[in-house]
């Protein structure tokens, strides 16, 4: 199916992390890569899912999300940082696939309780950005999401430990690895309500002066 003939039919907009594995993606090891998602629309037979990495039409995809548990199926269509997501199940799991939508629907439409730590988490609402490497390479990024202190990324490239680089205008350096990404420390506590505007850019490039600065760091890193 399309995603065209999909946004005309009946489905939730709910946006819904996980992580999914596609098809013919390795990691040098040759182990398969796994990378952060998010719904933007499901059906009982169906999703569209926001991605770092697209994929291409046919390829099988298996996928996990917190409220769904593990999916498996292929991919039918395909946009700029998005695919749609053909569900293979039985139809007992259709149905109560089904079930849980409105309830999951309702939930969103209603916040419960703030994220009253010191470091909010925020998930933003675009996640796609770009990633700027010590080296002066850029990349297409997914940001899973983000606090004043740094952002957690999942990416075709997975930098190492210790690296700088930058989302977006923030600089920062990789602090941990994860099964699905990376985390960032920026350099600098950013202000919360510049985040958005600072690592959610819709400039395909990052600034000139931005990469330099990652550049400088990676120059102090080397040295030390």
């Amino acid at each position: 199916m399309s995603v065209e003939k999909f946004l005309k039919q009946r489905a939730v907009n709910i946006a819904v992390g996980g992580s999914y594995t596609p098809a013919k993606w390795f990691d040098p090891k040759g182990k398969p890569r796994t990378f952060a998602c998010r719904t933007t629309r499901v059906s009982p037979f169906r999703m569209m899912v926001e991605v770092p990495v697209v994929g291409k039409i046919g390829d099988t995809v298996t996928s996990y999300f917190s409220d769904f548990g593990k999916l498996e199926g292929f991919i039918s269509d395909t946009m700029s940082g998005a695919f749609l997501f053909e569900l293979e199940m039985t139809r007992p799991m259709r149905e109560k696939l089904a079930s849980k939508l409105p309830w999951l629907e309702k939930k969103q439409k209603n916040p419960s309780i703030l994220d009253a730590r010191k470091d909010a988490r925020i998930i933003p609402a675009n996640p796609h950005t770009m990633l700027t490497l010590a080296d002066g390479s850029i990349h297409e990024c997914f940001v899973i999401d983000m606090s004043v202190a740094g952002a957690s990324v999942s990416a075709q490239v997975q930098p190492p430990v210790g690296m700088p680089l930058a989302i977006a205008a923030c600089i920062g350096r990789v602090v941990r690895l994860s099964r699905n990404g990376f985390a960032v420390k920026f350099v600098e506590p950013q202000n919360r309500h510049d985040l958005n505007r600072l690592i959610i850019r819709s400039a395909l490039l990052p600034s000139t002066s931005g990469a330099k600065d990652v550049s400088r760091l990676g120059a102090r890193h080397v040295a030390a």
